[in-house]
């Protein structure tokens, strides 16, 4: 039988053994990977390395985050993506103290960019494998704008261009490809979706409203959407670091299955955990009742 995470379609366990795999001369040493993870609402990059306990997190980013940065809303999509991407990169390299020796890509122009290959100094770049888990590869998906966001941000994470927008592939068989920068910047300030939302606009303003009302209340309409992704980028670099969500203070007290709330909120349920032996318990009264109905009825 396969494992419980590939039954549940959450870990491909072919891939992650060719991933973690390491050299026996290099025994312990950390091989980090830059694993992107899509759910319906948002996008999340994680920097982590495998261990015999099990994976341990460095840094991790979510594109919800983005929105204190200045993105009004669209977490899930390109652009978003490549934010991310460009965020988690930043704030590891803070994190290894790192980020004043590799500041990355200057302009985003979707320009083919290796940090190893522009950098030059005594330090070597951090390293990172990508790991897309159970997505599809397919030319142009979303997971490539994070991997281009971890790139220009200063991440070493092999790569080429045939799978990003804007890349064609050789009509004859041995000839060049080509590879269309301008496309894939297009993707990654989304003009894409400036261009929906300006057909929308004109043409149904109903569904306009209900679909856009995020960038609505922000005050983003389709033309402002590239400066809006361009400042976000810009406030990425200058600060990435994570700030923790102070502490409220507000303590629950338990009254039986009832918590309540110090700060005078109102009172809700949570019931007890039942131990063991009291959930067998319970099983047993319910079996005993049953077998008495049957005697009544007979």
């Amino acid at each position: 039988m396969p494992k419980r995470r590939r039954r549940e379609g959450r870990t491909d366990y072919q891939a992650r053994r060719k991933m973690v795999r390491q050299d026996k001369n290099k025994f312990n040493n950390r091989k980090y990977r830059l694993i992107v993870r899509f759910t319906n609402t948002k996008v999340i990059c994680q920097v982590a390395f495998a261990t015999i306990l099990g994976d341990i997190t460095i840094v991790s980013a979510q594109s919800t985050e983005l929105e204190k940065f200045g993105v009004k809303g669209g977490f899930k999509n390109y652009a978003a993506a490549y934010a991310t991407g460009l965020l988690v990169a930043r704030r590891t390299l803070q994190h290894f103290g790192m980020d004043e020796d590799f500041k990355g890509k200057d302009a985003i122009d979707g320009e083919e960019y290796h940090v190893e290959e522009e950098e030059e100094g005594e330090r070597r770049p951090l390293k990172c494998i990508l790991d897309v888990g159970l997505r599809r590869t397919c030319v142009g998906a979303r997971l490539w704008g994070a991997l281009k966001g971890a790139a220009d941000g200063g991440l070493h994470v092999p790569h080429n261009t045939k799978n990003f927008p804007g890349h064609k592939a050789a009509d004859d068989k041995g000839g060049d490809d080509e590879y269309d920068a301008e496309v894939h910047k297009a993707k990654i300030f989304g003009n894409h979706v400036a261009e929906y939302m300006s057909m929308l606009q004109e043409e149904d303003a109903t569904k306009y409203e209900a679909h856009f009302a995020k960038y609505i209340e922000g005050g983003v309409d389709g033309d402002g959407l590239q400066k809006m992704y361009e400042d976000a980028h810009s406030k990425i670099k200058a600060s990435p670091k994570h700030e923790r969500k102070a502490n409220s203070g507000v303590k629950n007290e338990r009254k039986g299955n009832n918590i309540v709330p110090s700060d005078g909120n109102p009172t809700y349920k949570r019931s007890v955990k039942l131990t063991l032996r009291q959930r067998r318990e319970k099983v047993s009264e319910k079996i005993a009742a049953a077998q008495a109905r049957a005697l009544v009825e007979e």
